[in-house]
């Protein structure tokens, strides 16, 4: 089989229907789709399904947890994104909190903001970046709202 003929064999499916938050599911099956965290930035996912396997190819929009994606007579397909590993520091005072955003844009990583807590995904490093500065800091997994973003172009520090 060609490559050119793999990629016919996937059912194209270009919108979302609903968000399982507030989407009518009835007696229907439900089935999730276990997509990881950084897919979410992708125009085209793809994924297998009971139906086979779909391409999802989105051109107005990013996926979402719980976004559905199919549904007919028998079932609902929706997405479900991967938990992140990720840090969660609260700095007690503004000063941590900077100290520790610059540190962590110094190194150029994606960071989420909630509330007073910077949210970072977990690295050995950042840990002890954490531990030493003295900030409070936990170790979970979350399905974050947004996935993390690249940071953009690189660029150069003046000296």
């Amino acid at each position: 089989m060609r490559s050119s003929d793999a990629r016919l064999m996937h059912r194209r499916i270009e919108r979302v229907l609903g968000n399982l938050r507030d989407f009518a599911i009835a007696n229907r099956a439900l089935e999730t789709l276990a997509v990881p965290s950084d897919a979410m930035n992708r125009r085209v996912v793809r994924v297998a399904s009971s139906l086979g396997d779909l391409a999802l190819v989105l051109a107005d929009r990013r996926l979402r947890d719980g976004d559905v994606v199919y549904e007919d007579a028998e079932r609902v397909i929706a997405v479900g994104v991967e938990p992140d590993d990720v840090i969660v520091a609260r700095p007690a005072t503004i000063a941590a909190a900077l100290d520790l955003a610059h540190a962590l844009g110094n190194r150029h990583l994606p960071v989420q903001r909630e509330g007073d807590a910077l949210i970072v995904r977990y690295s050995e490093p950042i840990a002890l970046l954490c531990e030493r500065a003295g900030v409070a800091w936990e170790r979970t997994r979350r399905v974050l709202a947004e996935p993390f973003v690249a940071p953009a172009a690189p660029h150069e520090h003046a000296s």
